[in-house]
């Protein structure tokens, strides 16, 4: 009875939508861990090891926005911009006097009318995702060189010290706040997507979009909402940039909507949309982080780290592809045996 009970657990653990291959990439993350270990014991250090939780607490963020994209069937290419336009916007207020809470705020807001904006362009203009997000993109670039007039911004100063210490330099229980800020959205966006109703619709969407609205699902409502998510996590992204350098950058989040996609497709988010969960996200940004940080300590340069990441991204689409190939060639075999 209890060798029933185990199966049964561990069958209903493995048919949750791409858990199979969240346990296969957690395994390929222990593996890599435990190389670039033996390759350089100051891979185990506290404080490398607190570095590197720091470094990958920001790709979890805007792997989440895309992952909550992606599981709808559509794609996100202006979270780079996005986050580029959130520092601009956020900094350029601090030094002009603003509060800087008031200053997060306004960046909230002004992110989120993008993410609005996407969700329109794709659930009611029609758009393809591709283009309506390369557009915003675009807009939200032009954003952030505009708001300063094309410059940086100069120093935000000491009055946003408060802002710097709870978006990155502060610690709480011994870990930076930009690990707790990260692991509370998370908490958040995942209760929604694998707990309440506007998650199944994601799911929904994702799997049959016709069939989904046949069910009463508000098919534009729910593309709109996960463009906000989308949004909101990249103005946290921008936000701790701010506080990192203490100033805005124009170019900053540029390249990030591809790594948002390569935490999402590593741990198990399909591109082709219904499957995925945000738990593979975190196991898709830490290997991203791992590898970045590892084969900078093996003296790999920048360049190779860059072509290693983007292999394991085709490998992982290639397997997704492939894998659903044989799932909808069972699912023909069945139905030809059955008639």
């Amino acid at each position: 009875m209890e060798d029933r009970k185990i199966s049964s657990k561990l069958m209903k653990l493995f048919s949750k939508r791409g858990m199979g291959q969240v346990i296969t990439v957690t395994a390929g993350l222990v593996v890599l861990i435990i190389v670039f270990g033996i390759l350089n014991p100051n891979f185990f250090s506290n404080r490398n090891v607190s570095n590197l939780l720091r470094q990958i607490a920001p790709i979890i963020l805007i792997g989440i926005g895309q992952s909550y994209v992606l599981i709808t069937g559509n794609i996100d290419l202006s979270i780079g911009s996005v986050v580029g336009m959130s520092c601009m916007i956020s900094a350029t207020l601090m030094t002009k006097g603003i509060n800087p809470w008031l200053a997060v705020l306004i960046t909230y807001i002004a992110s989120l009318a993008i993410g609005l904006l996407n969700g329109k362009l794709i659930s009611k203009a029609k758009l393809p995702a591709f283009i309506a997000t390369l557009g915003t993109m675009t807009i939200a670039r032009g954003i952030a060189q505009i708001v300063n007039n094309n410059y940086n911004t100069d120093s935000i100063g000491s009055a946003a010290e408060g802002f710097r210490n709870f978006f990155y330099y502060g610690k709480t229980f011994g870990l930076y706040n930009t690990i707790w800020i990260s692991l509370a959205i998370w908490l958040v966006f995942n209760f929604i997507l694998s707990r309440t109703r506007t998650g199944r619709h994601i799911y929904a969407v994702g799997s049959n979009i016709h069939a989904a609205h046949l069910s009463g699902v508000n098919v534009s409502s729910t593309v709109t909402k996960t463009y906000l998510v989308s949004a909101v996590c990249s103005a946290t992204v921008g936000l701790i940039i701010t506080a990192t350098s203490g100033m805005g950058t124009m170019d900053a989040g540029t390249t990030y909507e591809l790594y948002a996609v390569a935490a999402s497709v590593i741990g198990g988010v399909s591109t082709l949309g219904g499957q995925g969960i945000l738990l593979g996200t975190i196991v898709g940004a830490s290997i991203w982080g791992v590898l970045q940080n590892g084969l900078q300590f093996a003296g790999a340069p920048v360049a190779i780290r860059n072509i290693v990441i983007g292999i394991i991204v085709i490998i992982s689409v290639l397997l997704d592809i492939v894998v659903r190939a044989n799932k909808n060639n069972k699912a023909k075999t069945k139905v030809k045996v059955k008639a």
